[in-house]
């Protein structure tokens, strides 16, 4: 039987556009939709706070890069989880506060962007949504424990990820089988386990109809991905950050754009690196974003595009995603 070869056109293989890149990207702090509406106090002390750290790691960020290192902020609204608040109240306030404390935020996201991010045009939708939350889980590959039973449904599957093996405790053949309870391990541990096993999403059933519910941890993976400009949608950049002109903020979030451009002269929303500032009870998230982060099997080309980026300007660039990623954890006020 004569073998038939394959082909491709040429066409068939998207362009990887290639999205501009800040040096270092700075996240000024973190509060809940309730903080901003109902404690501008606590927003204005927390925002004077953080203005000399900024100021610091700018001037760290030229000494790493040189004098022209390019170092922008951001500021991440965590909309998903409540979708029903005044958008135009929430982001008057916050935004206030950050001007009357002297903070500068050049990039406002919404965190629903991570899980949908609608393409805007002149500050208008224009297209479907791009299902962000659901590429990047269908790039996740877990680590099976062998051997591996089969008891457990696969991540894909159960939404649980884990960095080891998980412990034999409510198995239910073991007692039968007779078998001494194992504890969990660790994958690649040294002396000890520091176990994790993070869920990713639910998922249910609302008028016959599934719907998934993804986790603050796997949404904060995505948004870190989105900064260090890792997603693509048939080759292009996954959000387009639009410029704002000071017009009045809609009241509906899904009318805002996934990211927005406060500041005109500001440096490249994504960056090489990452610096989050965050409070201190998001330190199991944040160990949580970086066990998704180590099991993401990349897009190899986008990889390779800005490492290679990276080495024009003298900046290596880990091929290993998470170690882009730092933090400064703060105490409360």
């Amino acid at each position: 039987m004569r073998e038939t070869q394959g082909y491709t056109e040429a066409t068939d293989e998207p362009c990887i556009a290639p999205v501009p890149l800040s040096h270092l990207s700075i996240e000024v702090g973190h509060f809940a939709l309730n903080d901003i509406t109902g404690d501008p106090d606590r927003m204005r002390a927390e925002f004077r706070r953080i203005v000399p750290l900024v100021s610091a790691f700018i001037e760290s960020a030229r000494v790493q890069f040189g004098p022209g290192a390019r170092v922008s902020t951001c500021y991440l609204i965590d909309d998903y989880f409540q979708a029903d608040t005044d958008a135009a109240e929430v982001l008057g306030k916050l935004l206030s506060a950050a001007e009357e404390s002297g903070l500068a935020i050049d990039y406002l996201a919404r965190e629903s962007g991570c899980w949908q991010a609608s393409p805007f045009a002149d500050g208008v939708p224009v297209g479907d949504p791009i299902p962000v939350a659901e590429m990047v889980a269908a790039r996740i590959v877990a680590e099976p424990a062998p051997p591996d039973s089969g008891r457990r449904p696969p991540t894909a599957q159960s939404g649980w990820l884990c960095n080891g093996r998980r412990s034999s405790e409510h198995e239910p053949a073991q007692a039968m089988r007779g078998r001494d309870y194992q504890p969990p391990e660790e994958f690649g541990r040294r002396e000890h386990s520091i176990f994790l096993d993070v869920q990713l999403w639910n998922r249910q059933v609302r008028d016959d109809v599934t719907e998934t519910r993804w986790s603050c941890a796997f949404l904060a993976a995505v948004w870190h991905l989105l900064r260090l400009g890792m997603l693509r949608y048939h080759g292009a950049a996954v959000v387009d950050p639009q410029p704002w002109r000071g017009e009045p903020w809609p009241r509906r979030w899904h009318e805002v754009p996934p990211v927005v451009q406060l500041a005109p002269d500001a440096t490249p929303f994504a960056a090489y690196q990452t610096l989050s500032m965050l409070p201190k009870r998001y330190i199991a998230i944040e160990h949580a974003v970086r066990l998704v982060l180590d099991h993401l099997d990349l897009d190899d080309d986008v990889v390779a595009q800005i490492i290679a980026r990276g080495a024009t300007e003298g900046v290596t660039v880990p091929r290993k995603v998470s170690d882009r990623l730092s933090h400064l954890l703060l105490d409360g006020p």
